[in-house]
């Protein structure tokens, strides 16, 4: 690794899964505070966009497309922020994907994919981070989910791999407190980002994006994404533990630490009222499952919106 050419006055933000969405969001936060950006994503076209708009909010954006569920690739977008800017104070680990679907209609790789993009993606960029967080007394933003807290019907591989980088977070708090360098938890719920576009549907795949992105635009249950990055940086960077988004998710969160055996049927109630296995095959994204009704398209308008302004359609996963 060569010696970086100078060393940023700025603070300097890494931040993976920043393509689009909730990602895209905390770096134009983070660049809005005075942040250097270091965005990282697989697509290179669609961090271009992303990078395009982030550079009017000033400051100086490095963009490396790269999956960072692969260690040497991790690494490599690490040192590029050290080359680049000769620091780094703040890790978001935000990159994943999510699945939604019956049980019945995810295998063995299926778990392997999405424990890639989630906990590995996170566990690699963090480690390689961690040199340079000690010398800077840094942040960790570890973006999880409230599936990491308790199940979420129809999400049983997300829920095991945000379960997993949960533990990760929690423990790697207790860990680097004592190296100076916090960790913050951030346990989202439904938020309208767009990102259903982009969320990988089995099943009946048409009525399993139905109900999850009217789940995801309605303001009861959903929240504003452009909010939530807000606090979700405000939180991290005041070295904050834990920060639950939504008043759902913190009832869900607290119901099932006193009373699990009872939040576990209430969940298991409600996955009986969604569609059930039809032996589809792999998993589609949203953008693909076909055309939607017209009541569907009047419902969900500020997710299509969300998807708009949030880049969902400048970085799309490819439909096959």
């Amino acid at each position: 690794m060569t010696d970086p050419i100078h060393r940023s006055p700025r603070p300097v933000a890494l931040v993976t899964g920043a393509s689009r969405g909730l990602g895209f969001l905390i770096a134009r936060e983070l660049a809005d505070r005075g942040h250097d950006l270091v965005i990282c994503a697989r697509s290179a076209d669609g961090l271009a966009d992303a990078a395009a708009d982030l550079r009017r909010h000033g400051g100086a954006v490095e963009t490396v497309a790269a999956d960072v569920g692969v260690k040497e690739q991790a690494e490599g977008v690490v040192a590029a922020a050290r080359e680049r800017f000769g620091r780094l104070d703040v890790l978001v680990t935000n990159a994943g994907i999510i699945q939604v679907g019956p049980a019945e209609e995810f295998g063995a790789r299926d778990y392997a994919e999405i424990m890639d993009a989630v906990f590995w993606g996170a566990l690699h960029p963090t480690l390689a981070a961690m040199p340079l967080l000690r010398e800077s007394r840094g942040r960790i933003l570890a973006i999880t989910s409230v599936g990491g807290k308790l199940p979420a019907p129809h999400l049983l591989p997300y829920t095991a791999a945000k379960h997993a980088q949960v533990g990760f977070a929690e423990g790697l708090r207790v860990e680097a407190a004592g190296q100076g360098v916090s960790v913050t938890v951030g346990v989202p719920g439904l938020m309208r980002t767009g990102s259903t576009r982009n969320a990988l549907f089995a099943g009946d795949r048409e009525r399993e994006r139905q109900w999850f992105t009217a789940a995801a635009s309605l303001p009861v249950l959903s929240m504003d994404a452009e909010r939530a990055a807000r606090r979700l940086v405000k939180a991290a960077l005041r070295g904050q533990p834990e920060i639950i988004l939504t008043p759902l998710a913190k009832v869900g969160v607290r119901a099932h630490a006193l009373a699990p055996s009872t939040s576990l049927r209430v969940v298991s109630l409600v996955t009986r009222l969604l569609p059930g296995a039809s032996g589809s095959g792999k998993p589609v994204p949203g953008h693909a499952t076909g055309r939607q009704p017209g009541w569907f398209d009047r419902l969900t308008g500020r997710d299509r919106r969300a998807a708009e302004r949030w880049h969902e359609l400048d970085d799309q996963v490819p439909a096959s």
